[in-house]
């Protein structure tokens, strides 16, 4: 007879780790499948991790995971093709973790959490393929994988954006390309000594680099840079349907952005790593799916679960957090032996009561906001312009800086434009 599990959580990302340590730990009997050949191995990470949820499951966890560098320093700059205006934030309390945020790579972080998992009695499976839902009548009743029938009580969905399980649960329809962005990235290689001494750094400290600016062309979306230990996270998330539209590949964007004279100086003599590329849930709660219904439950990027606000781009901590709100409703639907969507219900419940739909309801607006093509052309090449005015010395009387931005602004855009982004600026943001 086959074993009947508590639940089954397919994905081993944050979300489905966080999800399978909470209730193994509660003593369910759970499986957490993983279709890559280990935990992280399908995982592009190319941003700052945020701590304080996993805090709560392991206090002080940055001691033994494996993180690369704390992030001490976030900076933006804005590019033109021959110019760059920059602005940097630190703060003491940002030496102080886990407030600041960490660079890690997926690949080691979620085989680690993975571990934790199994530690905790979650049973995992590597390089085994979700391939369809298991029914008993309405309510899912577990998964088909390798060409195996896995019955459980509770299926959660923690497999990413293009979550094919929650298709087949009928909680979404098909994306839309204008929801995602494509993310590419490359680890660069540079010795430790190296890195410290270019971007100003020290012991384990890092720094968070955000661009945007003509690298893409006027498509919406920007660039990074992140420091670890002994090699850099580079790369650029752009939007999926203007790529598309334009014809242009994300790589070949990525290309123009590492030959800017502001970003050339800090890779250079870099080796190449490694190259990944990912689609990334970007508009929120406009195109989160049904989160629940019998016997199934959806989690992490599969629920769009990614705060998107032009300064920030946030989904691991979202992930844990809706992981653990989706363990905490199996482990009670559990104790009073009711698995239907009305027990399951609670799940939404705990995530109103969190940051992560407080968050994205707070930000519904900034999506569509951030689709505005001045932002990423029209803007930098003021900013930039006005600099070079105020910053260049020509023998002849200096003007104010009133006029120079009219100078700046002259035959691209009126005030009265400027004032309405503005105001659309302050609704989204």
């Amino acid at each position: 007879m086959k074993q009947i599990f508590d639940a089954i959580v397919v994905g081993a990302g944050p979300a489905g780790c966080a999800c399978s340590f909470t209730m193994a730990k509660a003593g369910l009997k759970t499986l957490l499948v993983e279709r890559g050949k280990f935990p992280g191995a399908k995982n592009m990470w190319g941003g700052v991790f945020y701590g304080p949820t996993l805090n709560q499951l392991f206090p002080s966890f940055w001691q033994e995971a494996p993180v690369e560098r704390y992030i001490k320093r976030h900076r933006l700059s804005l590019l033109t093709k021959d110019a760059s205006l920059s602005a940097e934030f630190t703060a003491k309390k940002f030496g102080k973790v886990p407030y600041n945020g960490f660079s890690l790579f997926r690949a080691k972080f979620d085989r680690w959490f993975a571990a934790k998992a199994e530690q905790a009695g979650a049973i995992l499976a590597s390089g085994l393929q979700a391939d369809d839902l298991l029914w008993d009548g309405n309510r899912v009743a577990g998964i088909k994988a390798g060409g195996d029938e896995l019955p459980s009580s509770a299926v959660i969905a923690c497999d990413g954006v293009n979550s094919f399980l929650s298709e087949k649960a009928g909680l979404r329809d098909k994306l839309s390309p204008r929801d995602m962005k494509q993310g590419v990235k490359e680890v660069i290689h540079l010795p430790r000594n190296l890195i410290e001494l270019r971007f100003n750094l020290s012991g384990e400290e890092g720094i968070a680099w955000e661009f945007i600016g003509s690298f893409t062309r006027g498509i919406p979306g920007g660039a990074f840079i992140y420091t670890n230990k002994e090699s850099l996270s580079i790369g650029v998330v752009v939007q999926l349907s203007t790529l598309a539209e334009n014809k242009i590949e994300a790589n070949d964007l990525l290309e123009e952005f590492k030959q800017h004279s502001e970003v050339a100086t800090y890779l250079a003599g870099g080796k190449l790593l490694e190259y990944s590329a990912h689609l990334i849930p970007v508009a929120g709660s406009a195109m989160m799916p049904a989160l629940y219904t019998d016997g199934f439950l959806v989690a992490g990027d599969a629920a769009a679960f990614t705060l998107t606000t032009g300064l920030t781009l946030e989904g691991a901590n979202f992930a844990i957090a809706s992981g653990l709100a989706a363990a905490e409703t199996v482990i009670r639907s559990k104790q009073i032996g009711d698995f239907s969507q009305k027990s399951l219900s609670y799940y939404p419940e705990l995530l109103k009561k969190s940051f992560v739909l407080k968050d994205l309801k707070t930000f519904k607006k900034a999506p569509h906001f951030l689709e505005n093509p001045r932002i990423y052309s029209l803007y930098p090449e003021i900013a930039c312009d006005l600099a070079e005015k105020i910053f260049t010395n020509d023998g002849k009387p200096r003007r104010k800086i009133w006029k120079l931005l009219r100078k700046s602004m002259e035959r691209k855009i009126s005030f009265w434009q400027v004032f309405r982004d503005l105001k659309k600026i302050k609704k989204a943001l």
